[in-house]
């Protein structure tokens, strides 16, 4: 957890604003504040998971929208990151990639022109 809270923090740029040890005083959980409504970002440790995950990485891709997806995706691979899915064009201004962060998560990045109207309209009201 230690390590992944760096890695986060080095990648985001910002320090988490939460954090709280388990019952055997080791971090346990980080939360950050990301994106333009500061959305909760939280990586919990593998300890806690439920009973039924599995290992390795699996069920849906929660995306991250980043103004520059070429630049991000090449710092996640720089920073150790290994791609999951390639740069896809999914339609006109709309792009998806994945990477696998070096603790074995699925994080999803994408340029969505659409999200980019919405959030315009909602800085004109």
């Amino acid at each position: 957890m230690q390590a992944a809270k760096k890695w986060y923090t080095e990648l985001l740029g910002i320090a988490p604003y939460f954090e709280r040890s388990g019952p055997d005083g080791q971090l346990a959980y980080v939360e950050f504040r990301i994106g333009d409504y500061k959305h909760e970002l939280g990586l919990i440790d593998r300890r806690f998971a439920p009973a039924a995950a599995v290992p390795g990485p699996g069920g849906a891709v929660m995306y991250w929208h980043v103004d520059d997806i070429e630049s991000v995706l090449g710092k996640l691979l720089s920073m150790g990151a290994r791609e999951y899915e390639p740069l896809i064009q999914r339609g006109d201004g709309f792009i998806t990639a994945s990477v696998l962060d070096p603790f074995g998560n699925v994080l999803g990045i994408m340029y969505n022109a659409h999200y980019l109207e919405i959030l315009r309209s909602f800085q004109t009201e």
